[in-house]
């Protein structure tokens, strides 16, 4: 992966800036190669983590786990962001745990929004206004690459996974239910 490269995927490439968010502006900061993905957001949409792996997974030839979803949740102390495949339900239990607080609830989206700069469904761990003590699935790091968002909806950046905790830095851990 060359740094600041959009990748074609059939019908959905679009030329796009090398720092149109901060979540792209941060990778290229920090000179990690990555690949910035755009595909047809329907804003009728709920679930954006499902179109991101419905449009991504079937123009690019990746697994759906490939395809990380941001959630933020709410911390006794604070906030904190939780990384983890599109498929997969996070255990807010372990990613307490692994945050190191004691429990965890789901974040209010206008907290999360706030904290992060972005909107929800677009909420990229990369680049947020406020950075957050972050967990990453361990099940990321089995790949080459993984997509998260670039901080847009419709909007997915490829990188590398440590690249992912190097740059949050996150802890990895289990966090995915059962």
């Amino acid at each position: 992966m060359a740094a600041g490269v959009v990748v074609p995927c059939p019908a959905y490439a679009v030329p796009v800036a090398r720092a149109a968010t901060p979540a792209v502006a941060a990778l290229v900061a920090a000179g990690v190669a990555h690949e910035v993905l755009q595909y047809r957001h329907d804003p009728r949409s709920e679930s954006f983590g499902e179109e991101a792996v419905k449009e991504l997974a079937q123009a690019g030839g990746l697994a759906p786990a490939q395809i990380l979803k941001t959630l933020v949740v709410a911390l006794p102390k604070g906030l904190g962001v939780a990384v983890l495949p599109v498929p997969s339900k996070l255990s807010l239990k372990a990613a307490a745990a692994a945050l190191g607080a004691a429990r965890a609830t789901m974040a209010d989206p206008a907290d999360a929004q706030r904290s992060s700069g972005y909107v929800v469904g677009g909420i990229s761990p990369l680049g947020q206004r406020k950075a957050l003590p972050t967990v990453v699935d361990s099940s990321a790091m089995q790949w080459d690459r993984v997509l998260c968002s670039a901080g847009k909806r419709g909007w997915d950046v490829a990188l590398d996974p440590r690249d992912l905790v190097r740059l949050t830095n996150a802890v990895t851990a289990d966090i995915c239910a059962p």
